[in-house]
């Protein structure tokens, strides 16, 4: 860990003092996005030090050829990344003819960055003394606008604080940018037009093969203690920048303020030809408002988000920011508004993984957006993957399968899969199972089943096919088995009968035929209309059942455990806690062939289905399992304390399960896996906030009704979220000695406690 530089505080993340070692870094922790788009927080100014620029824009993406030094059939022919786009943030500044750049200047005093979450801006702010003496004092705001989703606003203020001086302020926009992580060093943008209108400017250009079109712009505004100066710039073009500079003389201690506004208009929302049309019109809304105006609204819209999504812990102020932490970032990365865009490992702040979708939508993040948002949200997260089942078909086609059998990619921009490696592309097959499961989550939490006649049930029956083909019946076992696949413990490859996937497999098949069944009866003309599409018959289905029946589950007698996969007991059984520390973690340590012969899980895997089917299994098998396997989890992936952190707290080890959780709220705080410069993990921050709720809370739902178990961890006095189940606002608040439950609008509900029937009835704060 070294975020040690991390200031705890219960609503802000705070750098005091610079380093360049950690610029990086907190490049990441201080990103912002608004679900269109997001940044890095890179410096407006130049910097000449080590740095990651990035900008990136939701949906438009770029399909880097697969390069990889042996091809096997299926491979896909592309890696789908997330585009570092041109870049509207640059303000440079010259102060009697030398440039600020906090990389060259003699001295940065009273550095200081901050994250406000309760209102959605960043602020950074110095004072500095560049190579000829000249000391300046520097605060910036800058925000992405929640309600002008396409425009971001910048309030750049500087101050000579020894001498009168001139200052030049150049903001620019620069397409001239590349990803870091290409594969080929291809060009990834073609520009195709830099203009200068006044005080705006655009940069029109397109991205290669997929040939999205994006307006990039900007427009600024000048004042010299508060008042506006209409100063016409100067202005300078290449074929891929474009620049206004403004020169002023300023007084001593008087305050120079550079407002600007810029984003992106994308032909993903508006036609190719009115790009240039509706970045004008986001400009002309911004101006009309006012920076202030639009930060109001920027208050006001996360104030809105905060009120329902907010959890609030007392006494523990580490704990209290790592969940803001991750709450905040979640909601900068997806809100919901579009079904054609999901959800990426790193979001907005880093181009690793490719910015694309995985499994850890479904798996991770729908129960955070089901329970703080309407479920219209989570709904299109559902019908994202139901747009790209006629692709799953595709990808399975590729890998031999018939019949509409479906194989989800484990990473998709668009539907097609865009892994390649290997054993992720062709083995991780569970990621189905994922999707399936989130569709019987959905209306288990929900309530609302329209969407299985939809969609869903298409999507299930092609899941389905994919298990039924899948398996082969073993004569020996005399029964169905699973070969040659990766579990959620990606360091075993190539393994035979992974329990887990088995189980889901089993399950899905099970769930498919089950709601084949309900929808016949339930919604004839539905069932009708896909069965026709789909050409299932009751002999495929029986069939289905049939390997449901009788799949085999690895299972060991001398432990009463399911294992992990076949041969896993002939693995030499070190646990964790006796490898030298030298050699964690075993990812940057170990040769893959040692990894693979090692007992060790990167996350849950036999948990991972005990933390899905908690239902189907006792607490006591259970606890049995987790103290079989987790003494063998590095969990040197972020998708893996939160789990143990839930079932930590179900087997009531309060301390284990806080350890758990302060590992996956801070992971990127406290820099845990020493990769915070590359991206935030923000899939696993909806883990964080699961640690809290299902964990904590207990909250589950049993037979359609809202149940809780709450317990507090000795670190804090109290805790409080809000849930919204099936459009009823309730709100738990628990402390050591009593916990409440209340619920806001006009009709009563009945919610599970210990077990024990409460009734809430609005306007009244109940305690159990």
């Amino acid at each position: 860990m070294n975020q040690d530089y991390i200031t705890a505080d219960p609503w802000a993340i705070i750098e005091e003092g610079f380093d360049h070692e950690r610029v990086k870094s907190s490049e990441s922790l201080f990103s912002l996005g608004n679900g269109a788009m997001g940044q890095r927080a890179n410096f407006e100014e130049q910097f000449s030090g080590d740095t990651f620029q990035g900008s990136y824009i939701a949906g438009v993406y770029y399909p880097d050829k697969t390069r990889v030094g042996w091809w096997k059939n299926g491979y896909p022919e592309y890696f789908a990344k997330v585009l570092n786009a041109p870049n509207w943030i640059g303000i440079n500044v010259t102060i009697d003819s030398t440039p600020l750049d906090l990389n060259t200047c003699k001295r940065v005093a009273h550095f200081r960055r901050e994250l406000n979450m309760k209102e959605g801006w960043y602020k950074r702010s110095f004072v500095a003394t560049l190579p000829n003496d000249v000391e300046v004092a520097v605060d910036v705001v800058r925000f992405l606008s929640l309600d002008l989703d396409e425009t971001g606003a910048i309030q750049y203020n500087l101050q000579v604080l020894n001498a009168d001086a001139e200052v030049i302020m150049v903001p620019y926009l620069d397409g001239g940018i590349k990803n870091m992580d290409s594969n080929w060093d291809d060009k990834f943008w073609n520009i195709t037009k830099v203009s200068s209108d006044n005080d705006r400017a655009y940069i029109e250009c397109h991205t290669m093969k997929t040939n999205f079109s994006v307006c990039t712009f900007m427009q600024s505004q000048l004042f010299v203690e508060g008042a506006k100066i209409d100063a016409i710039p100067t202005m300078d073009s290449s074929d891929t920048k474009v620049s206004h500079s403004y020169k002023v003389q300023l007084g001593k201690d008087e305050t120079l303020t550079l407002v600007k506004f810029g984003g992106y208009t994308v032909d993903r929302n508006h036609p190719k030809d009115g790009l240039l049309k509706a970045a004008n019109q986001t400009l002309d809304s911004a101006i009309q408002l006012g920076f202030e105006g639009v930060l109001q609204k920027q208050k006001d819209a996360w104030g809105q988000i905060w009120e329902m999504s907010d959890i609030t812990i007392e006494g523990d102020v580490k704990a209290q920011q790592g969940i803001r932490f991750n709450i905040f970032q979640l909601n900068q990365t997806y809100l919901g508004k579009d079904s054609r865009l999901n959800i990426g490992p790193k979001g907005f702040t880093g181009e690793k993984y490719g910015g694309s979708t995985y499994w850890d939508t479904e798996a991770y993040c729908l129960p955070f957006y089901m329970a703080t948002k309407n479920q219209k949200v989570a709904w299109n997260l559902l019908k994202y993957r139901y747009n790209h089942l006629e692709k799953a078909i595709e990808n399975a086609q590729k890998l031999g399968f018939t019949n509409g059998a479906a194989l989800y990619p484990m990473v998709t921009m668009n539907g097609e899969e865009c892994h390649n490696e290997w054993e992720i592309t062709f083995e991780e097959i569970h990621r189905n199972g994922a999707i399936a499961f989130a569709i019987f989550n959905y209306f288990r939490f929900t309530g609302d089943y329209s969407y299985i006649p939809e969609m869903g049930l298409e999507v299930l029956i092609g899941i389905a096919r994919f298990w039924h083909q899948r398996v082969n019946f073993s004569e020996d076992k005399q029964k169905y088995v699973m070969l040659g696949v990766t579990g959620p413990n990606e360091y075993e490859n190539n393994v035979n009968n992974n329990w887990y996937t088995n189980y889901l497999a089993k399950w899905c098949i099970d769930y498919a035929v089950e709601q084949v069944n309900k929808v016949a009866e339930e919604y004839p003309t539905d069932h009708k209309r896909i069965m026709e599409k789909t050409k299932l018959t009751e002999a495929e289905i029986s069939d289905w059942s049939k390997v449901a029946g009788n799949m085999y589950f690895p299972f060991s007698e001398k432990y009463q455990v399911y294992l992990q996969q076949d041969g896993f007991l002939d693995k030499e059984k070190i646990k964790v806690q006796d490898l030298d520390k030298s050699q964690r973690p075993i990812n940057q340590k170990w040769s893959w062939d040692r990894i693979l012969r090692s007992p060790y899980i990167k996350q849950a895997d036999v948990l991972q289905g005990f933390y899905f089917f908690e239902d189907h299994f006792s607490k006591e098998e259970l606890e049995r399992h987790f103290d079989f396997y987790e003494p063998f989890t590095v969990h040197e992936s972020s998708l893996s304390p939160c789990v143990h952190s839930i079932q930590a707290a179900k087997l009531g080890r309060m301390e284990q399960a806080y350890t758990f959780y302060l590992r996956t709220s801070r992971l990127d705080l406290d820099d845990y896996n020493k990769e915070v410069e590359e991206g935030l993990h923000i899939t696993s921050m909806a883990g964080t906030w699961m640690s809290i709720v299902e964990g904590f809370g207990g909250m589950r739902v049993v037979d359609g009704t809202l149940s809780f178990e709450p317990q507090i961890p000795d670190q804090w006095d109290s805790f409080a979220f809000k849930i919204n189940f099936r459009d009823q606002i309730i709100t738990m608040k628990a402390s050591a000695k009593t916990t409440t439950f209340e619920i806001s609008g006009s009709e009563a509900l009945d919610i599970l406690v210990n077990g024990k029937t409460i009734t809430l009835e609005p306007g009244k704060e109940v305690a159990a």
